[in-house]
């Protein structure tokens, strides 16, 4: 469960203590990290808009929330032309404001990504002598007849990285914003 990345020992402390997924035969799980330039609260800002994903995952055009925002919430998300879907129905698991955890399950769409979950945990951490974040992203999920578990965990694993690849260039963007604006301010 590591993503074909080499975890160091914080690392291997967090997926232990927050990442943790009971997995069944016909089941790929990983866990893959993203070191973001920006501080742990801008990070966390983003992630945890359960209603709002766009904000920084590529593939994703549109989302309407079904209902209140809470545990047990339902989004509809629609996806970007381009992948083998056009819409996915996924509800809110774990939600921790105070831990930055934040967990969710597809229950439905237009897809093969059956019985799926993740986990996405942001982590403060010292980058280059300035706040930074850790973050760190599981999943679960049933693999598809006619496919390996290579193969799906390899599917999963990219559109994981082009979205914490997204979320860093937009978390690092707000940061350089937000340091140049307060020193305009001076």
């Amino acid at each position: 469960m590591n993503g074909g990345e080499a975890y160091g020992t914080t690392e291997a402390q967090y997926i232990r203590r927050h990442h943790r997924h009971g997995i069944t035969d016909h089941q790929c799980s990983s866990a893959l990290v993203k070191h973001v330039k920006a501080p742990v609260n801008l990070v966390w800002s983003l992630v945890r808009r359960f209603d709002q994903p766009q904000k920084y995952k590529p593939f994703v055009s549109r989302c309407i929330m079904k209902g209140d925002l809470g545990i047990g919430s339902v989004r509809e998300v629609n996806v970007k032309s381009g992948l083998p879907a056009t819409t996915s129905t996924e509800r809110l698991e774990l939600f921790d404001d105070e831990e930055h955890i934040l967990g969710i399950k597809i229950v439905g769409g237009d897809h093969r990504l059956r019985n799926y979950s993740s986990i996405i945990t942001v982590h403060p951490e010292v980058m280059e002598g300035r706040a930074g974040t850790m973050v760190m992203e599981s999943f679960v999920v049933d693999v598809p007849e006619g496919n390996t578990p290579d193969e799906t965990c390899y599917f999963v694993e990219a559109l994981i990285r082009c979205n914490l690849k997204s979320l860093a260039d937009v978390s690092e963007r707000m940061a350089v914003l937000d340091q140049t604006e307060a020193i305009n301010r001076y």
